[in-house]
């Protein structure tokens, strides 16, 4: 079954462009130019993943995200973004993207960025049922749910998979680059940065002290590592 893409930008050529390369790759391309069609076709549409511009007319990219993810936890986005301020880029990911592209890009790279998306999310579907405890801490895979001291963690699907493998393999550290590969599925391509912005909206949610985290703990220089 062909997977659908939204693409939000209100830029026509760049939203031909990437519709014409997506669709030589097999992928049904929904179009929508500003942030009011985009949630408009993203509920009439319900694709399996979104590239999603920043500057937008109507609501920007930022508000777009927020209200999709506010719904819808696990749908990837990938933000488009001409803009190069860490600032932006990390609101973007604070808000549920699961990552971003800043223009100019290669087709190549966001074909690959695609890909490994919707691989990893097709990936977690068939997922076998498991659940792991750690303390106060539940990790149940066959229902993609997190539970601290009984209470619903609320998590998206990026930081239920980053728990999720962290968890499967206790004490074990993993660079940021061990993570992109594995996690985030990107063979070559990916910002380190996401990792980290990753790792900590994590323990907003799981972690009773963020700032002294009991179960994701940092090994300096190095990366992270669950603690059973």
């Amino acid at each position: 079954m062909e997977k659908t893409v939204l693409i939000v930008d209100d830029e026509k050529n760049i939203v031909d462009i990437l519709s014409f390369n997506l669709k030589k790759e097999g992928f049904e391309v929904v179009p929508a130019y500003d942030g009011k069609s985009a949630l408009e076709q993203y509920s009439l549409k319900r694709p399996d993943l979104i590239l999603l511009d920043v500057m937008l007319p109507v609501l920007d990219g930022f508000e777009v995200c927020r209200r999709i993810r506010e719904k819808d936890r696990t749908t990837p986005i990938i933000m488009l973004t001409a803009r190069e301020e860490e600032t932006d880029k990390v609101l973007g990911l604070d808000l549920g993207a699961d990552d971003y592209i800043t223009k100019p890009f290669s087709i190549r790279e966001l074909q690959a960025r695609v890909r490994a998306n919707i691989r990893r999310t097709a990936d977690g579907t068939e997922a076998q049922s498991d659940a792991r405890e750690h303390v106060a801490l539940m990790i149940d895979t066959e229902r993609y749910d997190v539970f601290i001291n009984g209470k619903g963690a609320e998590l998206t699907q990026r930081e239920f998979e980053l728990i999720s493998f962290l968890a499967a393999s206790p004490g074990k550290v993993f660079s940021r680059e061990e993570l992109l590969h594995d996690v985030w599925q990107y063979e070559y391509f990916g910002d380190l940065r996401a990792v980290d912005v990753a790792v900590r909206r994590l323990r907003e949610k799981i972690e009773e002290d963020p700032s002294q985290p009991r179960y994701v703990i940092t090994k300096r220089r190095v990366g992270y590592y669950f603690e059973a």
